[in-house]
């Protein structure tokens, strides 16, 4: 048997950090199974004790489900508006049979200082990747975005060619969360109707969006992203049931 190697934190805080890394790199996704008590054990040379302890942590911290005879699996990401799911605009511009192209228009590290607090919070020290693109369908304007990326939260981000890979399909692929904030708003172009090639007055959807992910200290921003459609070309759908 192989045991884990002794280090400064206490051991049910080495076996909950390692399955918490696992769960927010998108190695154990949403739904997946983790490894069950008595592997646990195994793996880490310890008591069910130290894995019940581990285990609990990540289920009050909202990453895992623990279901009784059936094991514990990582917990889905919960939404404020449960009935509107995050888009992933490239997805939904390719499933309308059409080609998708994007244009990363500006890309810049910003100290905390210069983020908004009513966009992110981030803590002293921090900072955030603001990335601003322009998503095509079939060549045409499709929709303008504005995003920060908390890179405390998601450091790996500032090494990816956002210019020939989507934000927001690289954060839905890779990194997970676990609450979302989603607003949306009917308004006019404004200035930015030149982007999509409208005229100030045209009617737009705007979708305001942050996402975070639990850590011990509380939640954690992600992400914060601001997606403009031309009203023609974008709509939602939900599906409600009575009780």
């Amino acid at each position: 048997m192989t045991l884990a190697e002794p280090g400064p934190a206490p051991l049910h805080q080495r076996i909950r950090a390692d399955i918490e890394g696992m769960i927010l790199s998108g190695t154990l996704r949403p739904g997946e199974r983790i490894p069950v008590e008595h592997e646990l054990m195994a793996r880490y040379g310890c008591a069910r004790m130290t894995v019940n302890k581990a285990l609990s942590a990540l289920a009050d911290a909202g990453l895992i489900e623990r279901r009784k005879r059936a094991g514990s699996f990582v917990s889905s990401p919960k939404i404020h508006i449960a009935a509107l799911a995050i888009p992933d605009i490239q997805a939904e511009i390719v499933g309308r049979g059409m080609t998708y192209g994007m244009e990363l228009q500006q890309r810049a590290l910003l100290p905390a200082a210069e983020v908004a607090a009513d966009r992110m919070v981030l803590k002293r020290g921090g900072r955030a990747l603001l990335l601003r693109c322009r998503h095509l369908a079939d060549g045409a304007p499709f929709a303008l975005e504005e995003r920060l990326i908390n890179l405390a939260a998601v450091p790996e981000a500032e090494s990816v060619d956002f210019s020939t890979v989507p934000p927001g399909s690289w954060l839905l692929s890779h990194v997970p969360w676990t609450e979302a904030e989603h607003r949306i708003a009917a308004i006019q172009a404004g200035a930015d109707g030149a982007g999509l090639g409208l005229t100030l007055e045209a009617a737009c959807l705007l979708l305001d969006r942050r996402t975070w992910r639990q850590t011990p200290t509380g939640p954690a921003p992600v992400t914060a992203v601001r997606q403009l459609f031309p009203g023609a070309m974008f709509d939602l759908v939900a599906r409600f049931s009575g009780g």
